[in-house]
């Protein structure tokens, strides 16, 4: 019986899904030319490659999870090692170990984390579930019916109504809304939470919601294959012997949600894994961290070492069988009599390799999956990252990378809703000379406002917004009192602008602004009594002061590149014509009447003043026109419009003519809000070394102005470099430049690391960035990143960049932010963290070695893909100083710890092996063994492994040059790794022969010989317990409860086991389990063993204490120093001191190019009611010009931080009081 191809294909798919974004039917998912796409017929579209609707961000299903993650598991190079081992052990002519000494132990580690890799699976697959079963309504047969969005397929129409998210990529058909217009939020594709527009054709808006011709529409579409390019899509529909051209406006993507729409009909072109979404997420990778990959090269090295010892123990018994062995067997008889000494050698090779295979024991594994899994519940439990208004706990999503926390150097991060709350705030206002938005006491000093500062009373207004604020109760008395200059200043807010208005209720309106900063101007003027109702494309209409008022709009003279203003003229009530404009201040003023000279000096030195709080600032003005003359203008206009050459200069200079000799009426000040604690967390950051570069979707005015506000930008900066170039040589010039510039024309251009260490040039290279003392940052747009990233300009853009303080990187796509995370991660070797809030996130998220999700306003597509989130920025420097380094101080140390008493008990059987003929004898009883790992000493390490901290969190936060060493990897690494085996060696020596040598002339105190063997490994290893209980004591640093009681009760454990095991009970019981009966007994009672246990220890111990001591004292780390003053000051109440408050004192003047694109003053003009609007690009260029700032002393103090710092806590109460004057630093130690 032979298997259809198709329910093969099923099955295989079903067994491994895995295995990239394979669909069941996608055949050759590379090889897709173009996509044919036929409405409402399933039966054509089965015969293509399509993906169905059901997305899959698992990795695992229930055939695929053991065999998957099995062959996971044994990429770990000591898993494979150890099974290896395991089968050694069963073949009886070579074990002299049992072989659940190793099998026990492995299929535990195998089973801990296969449990922890299916729960976080499980977890998937129930979001998967989540997503894939959201009800969609789908035509069928001429009728909606509710569907699940993994059952639909490519070419289904379907209905969306307001509010819901978009199933898949569908091609817009009909809308509620006039001319076929409908409006998207894509938050979850660019990060922007302002509305889109999208226009289906007029052939198609025609069908409306008519359900008979929905059903009858048979057209078919023809378009580009699945790729990931949000902004571009090509394709043709082909209806009735017509072909009507399809782009990017006529698609809605998945993951936009439908607003302002009351429903809307598409038809599926792409659905599933094939969506633009979908495309931009990078695939589930199996995340290492950098100390797992050193042990896994490690481990190679140990095995390595493990046969050199294994070869000379061999070639030892080989000649020693030759040599002496032969002589023996007149009193010890062979079973099989091995002639061949050569081949006695090789079995006795592989005794010791089973024998000495401890050195690696595999408990090392069950101890660190256990250290991780208690980290991650730290930070899972810490309440100082619980986020209470929305009950959001912080979680650690996985457990594989807690100790990669504290070795970041660099951040990757989004703008929108990561750094921002992405919430304007009408804060201030300059009208006519006079400002207002401070607050001022009974002696005119200014007061700093607080949540108790009262607001401005709107009750005069019943249509205000309840949720707006204001502070200043002047202006309220100026618009009451009838201020003109005041009154015409809120008239042009209400409008001048393209806000769309929805009243769902009487007097409860909601606008939908193209952007926030547009609704905060909207909504202030709405406050202030010039309420903007509503709006036709003839018209616009406002409630003044109680007043219905409705103006007729003639003309909106719409906002481009170059412009950088927007203007709208429109005749009021009584027959007047006006311009009004908004824009920014550096156009705005050029074109102002020259009696306005004074005012606009005094407007000036306000907009200086807003900016530098770091305030987004516009300037207003108007003009009124005459009536012949604007007939004539409108004229002109009408023909430029209509002109098919040249028609956008000729719009340009038209617009030019007319907004000229503009009155000053004032300036806005817009807060963009950032997140609490921003600005003091990236300020904290820096001080760590770790360089943060913002990669955002948004517009590049708009990032720079939020770069301002946190204070990553700065006047003082010696320049900003503005990367726009539109072709690869543009790029390459730009590029080229700037860092000729920084670097200066005596030095070459510094080439890209690519070897897997951080050699000698890399870090030369980056000393030369440190001595850099000027500072720099680079600015660059999408199509600009789109060329540097090409293989020629790559490191070019990676070595200009690594040289600059700041990075922004704005309107890039989703790929684009995992190309620059792959770039970083390519050729600096160093461990990078992604944290974003959005979908458009998640492919940097899963790129970068650390993944970190904001629960925040655009859903919880990072957070699912992350490994850890919380709700809040602030918390990243909380999880990275603390939480992070302590993880990575931890492991560390446990790792160094662990490795040096294994090699410690271990290579006691190497130098036995010279002593008993090389015959692979153990010196230890076989219990002891097995159990030297899993009970004598695995507890007090897990205690030291989860509780000890060398500082504590408040010292952590106070000094975050103490975050260095994890970046330099100073704690574990091969050199450290080298200096424990020493150790273990040495000690490893000292157990053996000092015992061996005592024993030599020892007798009991009956006089009869104590030198057994079996009282000689009881020594041995009562020895060896006491040196290693020793030597975790001087590690631990933080002791608890916990602690003592693992140490002394280990201790206690050992002895009672060993009492048990050599007592006569259990040797009747088990006589061939248990040989070594009363052995403890009789030795321990022996006051020579025990003064031969005390000098073993105190020779094993007394050169780490003095070798400790003397590099305490003689070269302190900053640790040792902050430590000392920590335990000096023990007795004090600890004080935490936060850092201060930042204020913002960039002086860079927002532009009116961060809240407008071109193109929506003709839509609205055009009768076809348009609702809302785009973002847009508006990189301006040249120079910052310098300024001093606040920041200046933390720029003082990174230079310092390399001796100053360490030293500051210690130089008493002076330099502390000295201290608390500099805004932003590091806080010094209590």
């Amino acid at each position: 019986m032979t298997v259809p191809k198709d329910m093969a294909e099923k099955w295989l798919w079903m067994l491994v899904p895995w295995r990239g974004r394979r669909n069941p039917r996608n055949k050759n998912p590379g090889q897709e030319e173009e996509r044919r796409v036929k409405a409402s017929d399933r039966d054509y579209n089965e015969k293509f490659p399509y993906a169905d609707n059901r997305i899959r961000t698992s990795k695992y299903n229930i055939f695929t999870f053991l065999p998957i993650n099995l062959f996971e598991q044994f990429q770990r190079v000591a898993n494979a090692y150890f099974l290896f081992l395991l089968i050694l052990q069963l073949i009886p002519q070579i074990s002299s170990l049992s072989w659940f000494t190793t099998i026990v132990p492995l299929v535990l580690v195998l089973t801990i984390t296969a449990v922890k890799d299916a729960t976080d699976d499980y977890f998937r697959h129930k979001s998967d579930q989540q997503v894939n079963s959201r009800q969609s309504q789908v035509l069928i047969n001429g009728k909606l019916q509710n569907e699940k969005w993994m059952n639909v397929r490519v070419g289904d129409i379907i209905k969306l109504e307001n509010n819901q998210f978009v199933a898949a990529d569908l091609l817009l058909l009909s809308s509620s809304e006039p001319y076929g217009l409908c409006y998207v939020e894509t938050a979850e594709l660019d990060g922007e939470t302002n509305l889109k527009v999208r226009q289906a054709l007029t052939v198609t808006s025609e069908l409306g919601m008519d359900m008979s011709k929905l059903a009858d529409f048979d057209g078919e579409v023809v378009c580009e294959p699945p790729n990931n390019k949000l902004d571009r899509f090509v394709g043709t529909l082909y209806w009735k012997d017509s072909r009507y051209p399809l782009d990017n406006e006529k698609l809605l993507l998945r993951g936009c949600v439908l607003r302002n729409t009351e429903w809307c009909f598409g038809m599926v072109i792409f659905a599933g894994p094939q969506t633009k979404l979908m495309q931009n997420c990078g695939r589930t990778a199996f995340k290492r961290t950098s100390i797992e990959r050193l042990m896994n090269t490690l481990v190679l090295w140990i095995f390595g070492f493990l046969l050199c010892m294994g070869i000379i123990l061999a070639i030892g018994n080989s000649i020693w069988e030759e040599k002496v062995g032969k002589n023996f067997r007149d009193y010890l008889v062979w079973e099989d009599v091995l002639s061949n000494s050569v081949f006695s050698g090789f079995l006795t090779f592989w005794s010791y390799i089973i024998i000495l295979n401890t050195v690696v024991p595999i408990s090392l594994y069950v101890s660190v999956e256990v250290i991780r899994l208690g980290h991650s519940y730290f930070i899972n439990w810490d309440r100082k990252m619980y986020y209470g208004q929305r009950d959001m706990p912080a979680e650690a999503r996985t457990t594989t990378l807690n100790e990669e926390l504290g070795q970041v150097e660099y951040i990757f991060s989004d703008k929108t809703g990561t750094l921002t709350q992405n919430i304007m705030v009408f804060n201030k206002c300059s009208i006519n000379g006079k400002t207002y938005g401070d607050v001022y006491d009974e002696f005119g000093h200014k007061v700093e406002i607080s949540e108790k500062t009262p607001c401005v009373d709107f009750s005069f207004n019943p249509l205000r917004d309840k949720k707006f604020h204001f502070y200043d109760h002047s202006l309220v008395e100026a618009i009451k009192l009838g201020d003109p200059m005041v009154e015409e200043f809120f008239r042009l807010l209400a409008l001048c602008h393209t806000v769309m208005s929805e009243e769902k209720n009487e007097g409860e309106l909601v606008y939908q602004a193209q952007s926030p900063d547009e609704g905060a101007l909207v909504t202030a003027a709405r406050n202030f009594g010039f309420v903007f109702r509503a709006r036709t494309p003839e018209t616009i209409t406002l409630y003044e002061m109680g007043k219905h008022v409705t103006y007729q709009l003639l003309a909106i003279l719409d906002f481009n590149n170059v412009r950088k203003r927007m203007s709208v003229i429109v005749r009021n009530p009584v027959g007047q014509i006006k311009l009004y404009s908004k824009g920014a201040d550096t156009i705005l003023f050029d074109r102002l009447d020259p009696t306005n000279d004074d005012l606009m000096y005094t407007t000036s030195e306000h907009l200086n003043e807003f900016a530098g709080e770091g305030l987004r600032t516009l300037a207003l003005a108007y003009k009124d026109l005459d009536e012949e003359y604007f007939a004539d203008w409108m004229k002109r206009l009408h023909i430029a419009s209509t002109t098919l050459e040249n028609r956008e200069e000729l719009l340009a200079s038209l617009y030019e003519e007319i907004e000229q000799d503009m009155m000053l009426l004032g300036a806005t000040a817009i807060e963009d809000k950032l997140q609490e604690g921003v600005a003091e967390t990236i300020a904290c950051l820096t001080l760590s070394s770790i360089k943060i570069w913002v990669l955002t979707g948004d517009k590049l005015e708009t990032a720079m102005n939020i770069g301002y506000s946190c204070n990553m930008l700065r006047d003082d900066m010696n320049e900003v470099f503005i990367i726009t170039g539109h072709t690869v040589l543009e790029v390459q010039q730009q590029l080229r430049r700037a860092k000729e510039q920084i670097l200066g024309s005596g030095r070459e251009t510094a080439n890209c690391s690519k070897d897997a260490e951080k050699t000698e040039q890399y870090r030369n290279d980056s000393v030369f960035e440190e001595t850099i003392t000027s500072e720099y940052a680079l600015i660059i747009n999408g199509h600009s990143l789109a060329h540097a990233l090409e293989a020629d300009l790559e490191c070019l853009l990676l070595d200009t960049a690594c040289l600059c303080k700041t990075v922004v990187c704005c309107r890039v796509t989703p790929l684009q932010k995992a190309q620059v995370v792959e770039l970083v991660k390519k050729y600096k070797r160093a461990v990078t963290l992604a944290i974003g809030d959005g979908a458009n996130d998640v492919s940097m998220i899963k790129t970068a070695h650390i993944g970190v999700g904001i629960s925040g306003q655009e859903g919880m597509q990072a957070v699912l893909a992350s490994d850890y989130s919380f709700a809040q920025f602030r918390y990243l420097q909380r999880l990275l100083l603390v939480h992070g380094r302590w993880s990575y101080y931890r492991m560390c140390r446990f790792l160094c710890y662990f490795f040096y008493k294994n090699f410690a008990f271990t290579l006691v059987h190497f130098w036995f092996g010279f002593f008993c003929g090389f015959s692979a004898q153990t010196v230890y009883d076989q219990w002891f063994i097995t159990l030297f790992n899993i009970v004598y000493t695995s507890l007090p390490v897990l205690a030291m492994g989860l509780f000890d901290q060398d500082v504590n969190e408040q010292n952590s936060l106070r000094q975050p040059k103490l975050y260095e060493p994890g970046q330099l990897n100073l704690l574990f690494n091969k050199r450290q790794f080298f200096m424990c085996t020493l150790q273990g060696i040495y000690t490893s020596c000292v157990l053996f022969f000092i015992p061996y040598g005592a024993f030599s002339n020892t007798v009991r105190d009956d006089g009869s010989h104590i030198a057994d063997q079996q009282s000689f490994a009881v020594t041995i290893a009562t020895s060896l317990i006491i040196v290693v209980s020793v030597q975790i004591g001087l590690d631990t640093n933080y002791w608890t409860a916990v602690n003592h009681f693992y140490i002394w009760g280990s201790l206690t454990v050992y002895f009672s086991i060993l009492f048990a095991m050599h007592s006569d009970g259990i040797f009747r019981i088990f006589p061939s389990h248990f040989p070594f009966i009363g052995t403890a007994r009789n030795s321990l009672t022996q006051t020579s063993v025990w003064l031969v246990i005390l000098l073993t220890a105190v020779i094993c111990v007394m050169p780490v204490v003095a070798i400790r001591f003397l590099r305490t004292d003689l070269y302190p780390t900053l640790s040792d120093k902050v430590r000392h003053m920590q335990q000096a000051s023990r007795k004090q109440r600890p004080q935490e001191q936060n850092l201060k408050r930042v204020r913002r004192t960039s002086s860079r003047r927002s532009a009116y190019a961060f809240s407008h694109q071109e193109g929506y003053g003709e839509l609205i003009t055009s009768g076809k009611n348009m609702k809302a609007a785009r973002l847009f690009p508006a990189p301006p260029t040249g120079r910052i010009p310098g300024s001093s700032s606040w920041i200046e002393s933390l720029l003082k103090k990174r230079t310092e931080m390399a001796s100053g710092a360490a030293v500051g806590p210690l130089n008493g109460s002076a330099e502390r009081s000295k201290s608390e004057n500099t805004p932003v630093q590091q806080q010094h130690i209590d």
